[in-house]
């Protein structure tokens, strides 16, 4: 397992930006998929985005198509989400994830092994 710490988020009002990033620990991070859920208020926690091993592969949600974009340092150990464009339904706690998976045709919760603490977004309207 890694350990994750994510950053970045906070207060934008519509249509702001956001850019989060997930700093993980351990020489193995490179053999991780890495993804972005969030869990809004009330509500079960969902897929966002997720990166293959290098980066060479990008996942979304329809919800973020367009909007938001992943990336991943390997050399560093982070990974990214700039969300752009945002709007209030985008107000979640967002948690990075680590996994060893590949995508198929969805990610879940199950998928991962590794789990950061969250970082709260909120978009004003």
């Amino acid at each position: 397992q890694v350990q994750l710490v994510e950053s970045g988020g906070g207060l934008v009002q519509t249509g702001g930006s956001l850019r989060l990033s997930c700093a993980a620990s351990g020489r193995t991070f490179s053999t991780y998929y890495m993804a972005w859920f969030r869990q809004a208020p009330g509500k079960e926690r969902e897929f966002v985005s997720a990166i293959s091993w290098t980066g060479g592969g990008s996942y979304y949600a329809d919800s973020v198509k367009g909007r938001f974009t992943i990336s991943r340092d390997n050399s560093k150990t982070t990974v990214h989400l700039q969300m752009n464009s945002l709007k209030p339904e985008d107000t979640a706690v967002y948690y990075c994830a680590a996994g060893r998976i590949p995508y198929v045709i969805g990610y879940r919760d199950a998928d991962f092994d590794s789990w950061g603490q969250g970082t709260q977004v909120t978009v004003s309207s």
